[in-house]
């Protein structure tokens, strides 16, 4: 049995969250804050819907895309007023898991090929109204996407006998019980729509509901029951939480078994705290969730390492780790590469914000960004003649003088390394 997903579906209008494609109803005006609020109550996936009709209110949509892609942990696929491949790129690098073409449109017909092969198939879904339009475009749409919106829950069986490419089902019904047979079909990845984007879902009851239908949600499952560790007096087990992209240790604390299930149902981690003696979900209060990526258990059964994606602040102080105080030696790596890369990229914003006399830095920043791309241009040319020459510290050195020319333009724009590598990780 396949597993299934809960996608709520956001639609925005003029930078607000509307009900429906035809109704302009405000759901929410703050449209990070409902994205953010799905990814907390437990949804698997998030379907963003732009109902731009300008290139302007378009582009306030994709910054839009930008904002929400850096508050939750969960995937987005975005799509809407798509018209060239400019178009799928800006979404694409706006954070969105996939771009999502409407195949009622010609031009997404005609544009599916090109986007493709430019940022993979894996990259590009697309949406069907009707049985009639999967029929007609049956072997582009195999060919070149690897995931179906469907707009048509009528029929759904048609759609499943024809192809083998994942579907969402986008519905208008609130009924729960036609939402439980719409996840029963097979071939049907999830469901989304008016009823799991009620800003009070409670995804996680949902779900309870759905597997008393026999309905195999996406969830983690433990490989191991909690009473195969080894716990301490106290019948608790340490918990060493680690950042899953950067290996950083963030903090540590214990679980008891409800902890641990709490954690494994929900995919956040829940730990149990000993000085007030009650479960705690981390980040319920400040808003700093741990979402679990991986939990391991070490050769003696006696400790946990959880690896997380981290919101914020592990520590109550609001430092990043709790580790933050040194008492013997010194752990800094000064050639670790994103450690040199955000120190560099720290003193860039350090000279934006406080401008030194005489600094080249300021001197960029005050020409603009058409002096700061001319350079970037420059250096980049820099290295294509010095990777001609066979004194490899050349190119070395034509390269760290791009990489900085580089960085006071992710400055100029607003780009952080987090979101490099964060684009670098999806891909």
């Amino acid at each position: 049995m396949s597993y299934k997903r809960l996608t709520p579906s956001i639609f925005i209008s003029q930078g607000k969250a509307v009900k429906w494609f035809d109704d302009s109803t405000v759901v929410s005006e703050d449209v990070i804050g409902l994205a953010k609020q799905y990814c907390e109550r437990g949804a698997d996936e998030l379907i963003v819907f732009d109902l731009s009709n300008s290139d302007e209110e378009h582009d306030e949509s994709i910054d839009l895309l930008k904002k929400i892609s850096r508050v939750i942990s969960i995937p987005m696929i975005a799509g809407g007023n798509i018209r060239r491949m400019e178009d799928v790129k800006k979404i694409l690098y706006a954070g969105a898991k996939r771009a999502l073409l409407n195949f009622s449109k010609r031009v997404s017909i005609d544009l599916i090929e090109e986007v493709s092969k430019r940022f993979g198939k894996e990259r590009i879904a697309v949406s069907l109204n009707d049985f009639d339009a999967l029929f007609k475009q049956q072997h582009l749409i195999e060919e070149y996407s690897t995931e179906i919106v469907f707009m048509h829950r009528l029929d759904l069986n048609s759609v499943m006998n024809v192809t083998e490419i994942p579907c969402v089902v986008l519905t208008d019904t609130m009924e729960q019980s036609e939402i439980l047979r719409i996840l029963k079909c097979d071939g049907v990845k999830g469901v989304s729509g008016m009823f799991v984007s009620r800003p009070e879902m409670d995804f996680s009851a949902f779900k309870e509901i759905c597997a008393k239908e026999g309905i195999q949600m996406t969830s983690f499952e433990s490989l191991m029951d909690f009473s195969e560790f080894k716990l301490n007096s106290d019948g608790l087990i340490p918990v060493i939480v680690q950042d899953y992209k950067t290996n950083e240790v963030l903090m540590m604390a214990y679980m008891n078994e409800e902890a641990f299930d709490n954690t494994v149902k929900t995919g956040r981690m829940t730990y149990y705290s000993r000085s007030r003696q009650c479960l705690w979900v981390k980040g319920e209060t400040s808003g700093h969730f741990q979402y679990v990526k991986g939990i391991s258990v070490d050769c003696d059964k006696d400790t946990l390492l959880a690896k997380v994606d981290q919101v914020g602040a592990a520590c109550h102080t609001g430092n990043r780790s709790c580790f933050y105080t040194p008492i013997v030696g010194n752990d800094y790596d000064a050639k670790n590469p994103l450690q040199v890369f955000e120190t560099v990229y720290s003193t860039i914003v350090d000279r934006r914000q406080n401008p030194k006399e005489g600094s080249y830095t300021n001197y960029l920043f005050e020409k603009g960004i058409d002096k700061i791309l001319k350079k970037v241009g420059e250096e980049a040319t820099e290295i294509v003649i010095a990777a001609k020459n066979p004194n490899p510290e050349e190119i070395k050195y034509e390269i760290c003088d791009f990489l900085y020319h580089a960085m006071v333009l992710m400055v100029e724009r607003g780009v952080t390394w987090e979101d490099i590598t964060n684009e670098l990780a999806e891909r």
